[in-house]
């Protein structure tokens, strides 16, 4: 039996769009999901108690200089500075120093020291109990804790992933199951991520078809399937114009 064009055509948009189907769908649920969101609670800037307007005294604040100064003291070899600014901490403000150190030939040559600004005097990562604190500050209303995590690394795909290292995961009693991660060295809350950033997270994950890191967009898989997407369009539309009594006519 002598198959025909049309024959031809009918399987290869069948198969193609059973293939690419599901995924069609992920992209659209997906983006509905993305379009229908407010970002602001996506952010858990919602939960997020407004910051005060930090207005320094500088008249009685040590110069960086001296920040400089004590690190050499304690053997630390600061060969650049990256970034300087003022955080304040609890009751404190601080000189948050970045900086790449001298030879440095580990991984990640940037090192962070926090240091009090009015005598310049270095000060140690924020503990357990600072981190908690710090967190409780940041969040509306007068959170319970639930539990308290120290994170000294993060696997691929984690909701705190590519954020400064070492952190302290504090999760207070809310519906929205927020996890406010506070930065140890930096001494500033990082990020706040609640239920409604896990499923566009995870949404997000199915959209960019990346399942190990979630974020990489130039990936093989996603570029396979936007081609057979567009080739599954075009052989619908060759379907239609080898079908249609109209066109058919045209051709006769």
């Amino acid at each position: 039996m002598r198959h025909t064009r049309q024959y031809y055509l009918r399987r290869l948009h069948r198969y193609m769009g059973v293939t690419i189907g599901i995924q069609f769908l992920l992209w659209t649920v997906g983006g509905l999901y993305f379009s229908w969101s407010d970002m602001d609670e996506i952010h858990g800037d919602f939960q997020r108690r407004p910051a005060l307007l930090l207005v320094p005294d500088t008249a009685g604040w040590v110069s960086p200089s001296v920040v400089m100064q004590n690190l050499r003291a304690a053997g630390e070899s600061p060969d650049s500075i990256f970034s300087l600014r003022l955080v304040p901490i609890l009751d404190e403000v601080c000189w948050q120093l970045v900086f790449i150190e001298k030879n440095a030939r580990h991984r990640h040559p940037r090192k962070v020291r926090l240091a009090d600004a009015k005598t310049g005097a270095l000060r140690q990562t924020l503990s357990k109990e600072e981190a908690v604190e710090v967190a409780a500050r940041q969040f509306n209303g007068t959170p319970t804790l639930l539990s308290v995590a120290y994170l000294d690394e993060t696997p691929p795909g984690h909701e705190y992933r590519e954020n400064a290292l070492p952190a302290w995961a504090v999760i207070f009693e809310h519906p929205s199951k927020t996890v406010v991660y506070v930065a140890a060295e930096l001494g500033t809350v990082e990020k706040f991520r609640n239920e409604k950033w896990r499923w566009f997270d995870w949404l997000w994950m199915l959209h960019v078809m990346d399942y190990e890191s979630r974020d990489h967009i130039g990936n093989w898989l996603l570029r396979a399937f936007s081609v057979l997407g567009l080739l599954t369009i075009c052989s619908g539309f060759a379907l239609f114009m080898v079908t249609s009594p109209a066109l058919r006519k045209l051709y006769k």
